[in-house]
């Protein structure tokens, strides 16, 4: 019996040739593989409707094994797996995030800015007067302030034990004491809390806080266990401070008409804001992982030169600005922000 010709055709490749089609096959396999559990992740967790999640997920993990089996592992088979999932792809950006939801109070209300020149009124900033970290009261209020008097900013990270992972909140100084502050977080709903998992889908909103330091910075130094939080003084002219203020205020002003999800890698407190702020610097530094993996931004950006140093190395930088002991020393003093300042480089 004869090969037949594309037998024989393969037999005559080169070894190499052989090699790299395997390769090649073997990763889009995997590929599919990850976008198929991604999908089967997708339906069981966004599903709105509870009752159809699971026959939703084993609908489609049934029909993946199907195609595989009927066809075979062909071109045929990969093609309508890539096809299965563009449907649940379609599906899933067609999910609509909402301002009317059944929030947590401490994110019942979104900020919004309003302008008069120079003179501005932020709305519903947030200053809760805690017992502890889930019992506070007397939230929201409204501040008025003035653009020409921003004197500078200051970055604060919160880390509660991953080497991989804090949060960033950013600061900025109106004249000699006024402080308000930007923490770009996961927007709960009531029974909600965080998930790395989740916060990869369609679950949380995006909120930006815009809080006094004596709210959104006292509740990680005091009331939450085990957040250790730096502060640093962000090298940055007065001009630059307000151009990365004013980047906040437009994206906290979208968001009050037109909300989004938030997402681990794509909307998260770092990513969301990092290229418009970028953007407001004099010398713009290239993306890099750590903006994702972002448990050492400090070191990131003491390495490009952002923060105020002191002639400092950098070990000796974040020991003398670990703030958690004069925060609850502080305690709830109307002078919190010059408390925790006291001594510190750069102020």
């Amino acid at each position: 019996m004869k090969n037949s010709p594309d037998l024989d055709r393969r037999e005559a490749s080169p070894v190499w040739l052989r090699v790299l089609r395997r390769v090649g096959t073997t990763a889009l396999w995997l590929i599919l593989a990850v976008l198929t559990l991604w999908a089967l992740a997708a339906l069981y967790i966004d599903t709105r409707i509870a009752a159809w999640r699971i026959p939703l997920t084993l609908i489609y993990g049934i029909g993946i094994f199907v195609i595989l089996f009927r066809f075979k592992w062909s071109a045929k088979a990969a093609a309508l797996c890539l096809a299965a999932f563009c449907i649940v792809l379609v599906w899933w950006f067609s999910l609509k995030p909402s301002n009317d939801e059944n929030w947590q109070p401490d994110v019942a209300r979104t900020a919004w800015v309003g302008f008069d020149g120079d003179r501005i009124t932020i709305h519903n900033l947030r200053n809760c007067s805690y017992r502890s970290e889930f019992v506070y009261e007397n939230c929201w209020s409204d501040r008025t302030l003035d653009l020409s008097q921003i004197k500078g900013a200051d970055l604060f990270l919160t880390n509660w034990g991953l080497s991989f992972a804090s949060h960033p909140i950013v600061s900025f100084q109106f004249g000699d004491k006024q402080h308000v502050a930007f923490s770009i977080e996961a927007r709960y709903k009531t029974g909600q809390s965080y998930s790395t998992i989740l916060g990869c889908f369609r679950q949380f909103g995006l909120i930006f806080v815009a809080s006094d330091e004596r709210d959104v910075i006292r509740l990680r130094t005091n009331y939450r266990k085990d957040e250790e939080v730096y502060m640093y003084r962000i090298q940055v002219r007065p001009e630059v401070a307000r151009a990365m203020f004013l980047t906040y205020v437009t994206y906290l002003n979208k968001l009050n008409d037109h909300p989004e999800w938030y997402n681990e890698l794509t909307r998260n407190c770092t990513t969301t804001i990092q290229k418009p702020l970028a953007a407001n610097t004099d010398n713009p530094q290239p993306w890099t992982y750590q903006y994702i993996l972002n448990g050492k931004l400090d070191e990131l950006l003491y390495d490009r030169g952002r923060l105020v140093t002191g002639g400092l190395p950098f070990s000796a930088l974040k020991s003398r600005e670990h703030i958690n002991a004069a925060a609850r020393a502080a305690g709830d003093s109307p002078d919190f922000s010059e408390l925790i300042r006291a001594g510190r480089i750069g102020f």
